[in-house]
């Protein structure tokens, strides 16, 4: 699939742990990437985007992909410190198997929080829109991960944009 460079399909063929993906936008990683897994559950903060990805799911057929309208920050707040949120109430989060987590920040890059959360999963796919904050966040990432696979997408030709795709695996 599409999503190969980023994340192996498992080996025996039967995915094994769920994805975490934080800022899924309209779902295209989510998509191409849900079949490497049992579940999926990706947040996103824009309403609109959200719908989306939702109609993304279904016109793809994909049926293991949970959407969540949260922001990455509260998001992680409640699973790394337990603040209750409105969103998640009705949500098993405890019969999710997290081992990989997929982050797509904006420009700025991730926040201190998720970037230490982050940190916390065995393998991180990490997407970014500006090489300066994704090299910021590699240099902590790299404390406790390495970079097993990495791939520059020339998106915006004739620009001076690029987005790049990181794939780190736990040391």
């Amino acid at each position: 699939g599409g999503g190969d460079w980023a994340v192996p399909p498992p080996a025996n063929g039967t995915p094994d742990h769920d994805l975490l993906e934080l800022y899924c936008g309209n779902g295209n990683f989510t998509i191409a990437l849900a079949q490497n897994f049992d579940k999926c559950l990706a947040t996103e903060i824009s309403k609109a985007s959200v719908a989306a990805a939702r109609e993304n799911c279904e016109a793809n057929g994909v049926t293991n992909v949970e959407l969540v309208r949260m922001s990455s920050e509260e998001f992680t707040d409640s699973l790394v410190n337990g603040t209750e949120r409105f969103r998640l109430r009705e949500m098993d989060l405890a019969s999710y198997n997290f081992q990989t987590i997929l982050v797509d920040p904006p420009r700025a890059g991730l926040d201190e929080a998720t970037l230490q959360f982050s940190g916390t999963f065995a393998r991180i796919v990490y997407i970014s829109c500006n090489p300066a904050t994704l090299a910021r966040d590699l240099q902590v990432l790299c404390r406790t991960h390495e970079v097993q696979s990495f791939a520059v997408f020339d998106q915006f030709p004739y620009t001076p944009h690029t987005e790049c795709g990181a794939y780190l695996v736990r040391k």
